[in-house]
């Protein structure tokens, strides 16, 4: 097995306690609200959000994927830290065995924050991903964020 690991981030004018909440402690019922036009649902099919807990991301229909389920591997909200893993969905599972997520929040100079997000991609035996392989993932991840950061600019209340 092999292991291609991608780090990404962004800063956001937006405080790193707010994102938290709306990106990885409410996501499930914030983020369908928000985009329904890519999320239909989110909800936890075991445990209750904490560590251990699995959940299954089911897409708006016409769209390439239809669920993506994660496993919470450890939630640090001191810390502002998630880390979670990708075990069944829709996705390029003929060459992935699972993707390892760490997502870290931190505050940036100007009272907003700076989002950095580690993937780990655990390829199927010596396959190799490239970079045009996870392209896609990677866009509607930043896309998310920058839906979740728009949602929280124009509403200074939710989760303050």
């Amino acid at each position: 097995m092999g292991v291609t690991t991608y780090t990404q981030e962004f800063t956001t004018p937006v405080a790193p306690s707010r994102m938290f909440m709306a990106l990885i402690i409410d996501s499930h019922n914030l983020i369908p609200k928000i985009a329904p036009q890519g999320i239909k649902s989110i909800e936890f099919v075991e445990g209750d959000g904490g560590v251990g807990s699995i959940k299954v991301t089911n897409f708006a229909e016409g769209g390439h994927l239809k669920f993506l389920k994660h496993k919470i591997d450890a939630l640090d909200t001191e810390n502002m830290m998630c880390k979670y893993t990708l075990i069944e969905g829709d996705v390029i599972f003929d060459k992935i065995e699972s993707v390892v997520y760490e997502v870290q929040f931190s505050t940036s100079g100007n009272g907003g924050c700076v989002c950095k997000m580690t993937s780990e991609y655990h390829t199927k035996g010596d396959m190799e991903l490239k970079e045009e392989d996870i392209k896609q993932g990677k866009e509607k991840a930043m896309g998310l964020y920058k839906v979740v950061e728009e949602y929280l600019m124009a509403n200074p209340n939710v989760y303050a």
